[in-house]
C-alpha cells in the first residue's frame, strides 16, 4: 500500500519511490494520473487499473499474482489507499491467500486538513463520505449530533453548501469547523468559522477543488443532554451543568416542571447513600 501526494508531486517518500521502481506490477486507480507521477521521477512501470468498479474482480486476479510470487504496489489518484479509497478488497483477499501486506507511509487528506484546522485533535473521528442522499445524510448527521471527537469528512465541492447547512441546523450554527480545500495545492485554502458563517459563505457559488472538512465536537454537556434516554440531574451536574440548568432540560425531555425535578433532586442529595 502505497502513499502518493495529495497535490505536490514532490510529497512522496524516498521509499515510495524506491517501491514503485522496484515491483512487478502498479495496481492504480488512474493509469493516467499515475503514469503522470511516474514520469515526474523518473520511474517507468506496468500499470493496470484497479477502481471502485473493477475491484472485485481485480482483487481476485492480482492475489493469483501475488501468490504466483509477484510484487504489486497499490496507489490511489492521491492519499493512502483504502482510506475512502479502493483497496480494502485487495488487502483481505491478499491476507487470507497468505501474503505479506505492507504499508509504505505518507499523505492523507485527513491527518493534513486535521493538523491545521485549529481544532482539538488529541481525539477524532473520520467519516469519510457522508450520503449523497438528502435523507440519508440528514440521518446521518442527526447520527453525529453527540459525537465529542472532532469529525472529519471529504465532501464533493457542489454539496459542500447543503451539508454546511444541515449540520448548522443539527449541531447549531456556532459550531467551529475548517473548510480545507485543495490541501497541499497550489490553491491551498483553510477557512475557518462556525458552521452556519461557512454555510452563508457558500450558498450562492459551491467552492471548487478537494474538499475535506473539520467539525469540531459536541461539548460533553451537550452531547450527554441530547442523549435523553435515563439522564438524571446529577449526569448533567457531572457533565457541566449548574444545578438549575440541569433540571431544566430533564423537565423538559421527561414533560415534567423544572420546579418538581430540581426538588426532586435536592431530595436525593439530602438522602443518605446507604438509604435505598
Amino acid at each position: 500500500m502505497v502513499a502518493t501526494p495529495l497535490g505536490n508531486l514532490r510529497d512522496i517518500s524516498a521509499r515510495a519511490l524506491e517501491v514503485l521502481a522496484q515491483v512487478d506490477l502498479i495496481a492504480c486507480e488512474d493509469t493516467r494520473r499515475t503514469a503522470q507521477l511516474l514520469t515526474a521521477h523518473g520511474i517507468s512501470r506496468p500499470l493496470v487499473s484497479y477502481f471502485e468498479h473493477n475491484e472485485r474482480a481485480r482483487a481476485r486476479e492480482l492475489t493469483e499474482k501475488l501468490r504466483e510470487g509477484a510484487t504489486i504496489a497499490l496507489v490511489t489518484d492521491a492519499g493512502t489507499p483504502t482510506i475512502s479509497d479502493p483497496g480494502y478488497r485487495l488487502v483481505r483477499a491478499a491476507l487470507e491467500a497468505g501474503c505479506a501486506v505492507r504499508s509504505i507511509p505518507g499523505p492523507s487528506a485527513v491527518t493534513a486538513a486535521l493538523s491545521i484546522s485549529g481544532l482539538p485533535t488529541d481525539r477524532f473521528a473520520f467519516e469519510g463520505f457522508l450520503p449523497a442522499g438528502e435523507t440519508a445524510r440528514k440521518a446521518a448527521i442527526r447520527e453525529l449530533k453527540r459525537e465529542t471527537r472532532t469529525m472529519v469528512f471529504y465532501e464533493a465541492a457542489r454539496r459542500l453548501p447543503k451539508t454546511l447547512a444541515e449540520m448548522a441546523a443539527e449541531f447549531g450554527a456556532a459550531r467551529e469547523a475548517a473548510v480545507v480545500r485543495e490541501v497541499s495545492k497550489r490553491f491551498e485554502e483553510v477557512v475557518r468559522g462556525g458552521l452556519g458563517e461557512l454555510a452563508r459563505r457558500w450558498q450562492d457559488m459551491p467552492p471548487k477543488g478537494e474538499i475535506t472538512l473539520v467539525v469540531a465536537g459536541a461539548p460533553r454537556a451537550q452531547a450527554v443532554a441530547a442523549d435523553g434516554a435515563g439522564l438524571t440531574v446529577e449526569d448533567l451536574i457531572g457533565a457541566g451543568l449548574e444545578p438549575r440548568q440541569a433540571a431544566k432540560v430533564i423537565a423538559r425531555l421527561q414533560g415534567r416542571s423544572t420546579r418538581e425535578v430540581y426538588q426532586e433532586a435536592l431530595t436525593a442529595r439530602r438522602r443518605p447513600q446507604h438509604e435505598p
